[in-house]
């Protein structure tokens, strides 16, 4: 649901991975995760997304859409996102950016398999 919540908004992060650069986006986004964390337990719970979303443009979202949110960005399942896994979460709810790191990821592997070759 909280994919379906997020594609309504504008995909503003491959034009910022333009602007910034790699290492500008992951700043902006460990940024964002700073604002959204609970600053007791260093992770963003459903808690601290409830009482920061605002911060982010995301004050529309319901408390089924947030912790939906938190559920489907949770890949070690403690029921709450840490660094990585907020990041992560970021790029596959951008369409756009994990397209273009599928080109990526596509043309290293082409060139390793030539220089391999």
């Amino acid at each position: 649901m909280a994919a379906q919540n997020a594609s309504n908004f504008e995909d503003l992060l491959p034009v910022m991975a333009e602007k910034l650069g790699g290492e500008g986006l992951i700043g902006e986004l460990c940024n964002g995760f700073q604002l959204l964390m609970d600053g007791d337990t260093g992770v963003i719970t459903f808690e601290s997304l409830k009482r920061n979303s605002a911060l982010l443009g995301l004050q529309d979202l319901t408390d089924d859409d947030l912790r939906n949110m938190v559920r489907e960005g949770d890949l070690d399942g403690d029921g709450a996102l840490n660094q990585m896994e907020f990041c992560v979460l970021m790029f596959r709810l951008s369409p756009q950016l994990m397209e273009q790191s599928e080109l990526l990821l596509e043309e290293a592997l082409l060139r390793e398999f030539r220089f391999c070759s």
